[in-house]
């Protein structure tokens, strides 16, 4: 027969667990308290999805500047040679890093879908 108090403190690391749960799923950190009440506050957890399009923002901004630099030269204002070509560089630099790493995830997926189960 199981106590009354022991159904309680049962209850109480159920509802725990629960909550840790849904702070895994959510993204929210739960701060302990006493009692049945919990404050939820989020986390500012990103996902790998929100990275990577965090990261091909920055790729397009730097191609973007890159060639309002260089329509700009090439309209003649006092833009210095080198900045543009800096700034062309660093574009290219930062697309083919882009590309790479592409490649390298494709083919780690490949890999992946054709390893035996």
């Amino acid at each position: 027969m199981v106590n009354p108090t022991n159904m309680g403190n049962i209850e109480a690391v159920l509802g725990q667990i629960r909550q840790y749960q849904a702070q895994a799923t959510q993204g929210v950190e739960i701060s302990p308290t006493a009692g049945a009440a919990q404050e939820v506050k989020p986390t500012g957890v990103t996902g790998f999805a929100d990275s990577i399009k965090g990261a091909l923002q920055e790729v397009n901004a730097t191609q973007q500047t890159s060639k309002a630099m260089r329509t700009a030269y090439e309209r003649g204002e006092d833009i210095p040679l080198t900045d543009v070509v800096i700034s062309m560089q660093k574009s290219s630099l930062a697309f083919e890093a882009t590309l790479q790493i592409r490649n390298k995830v494709l083919k780690a997926y490949e890999e992946i879908m054709n390893m035996p189960v």
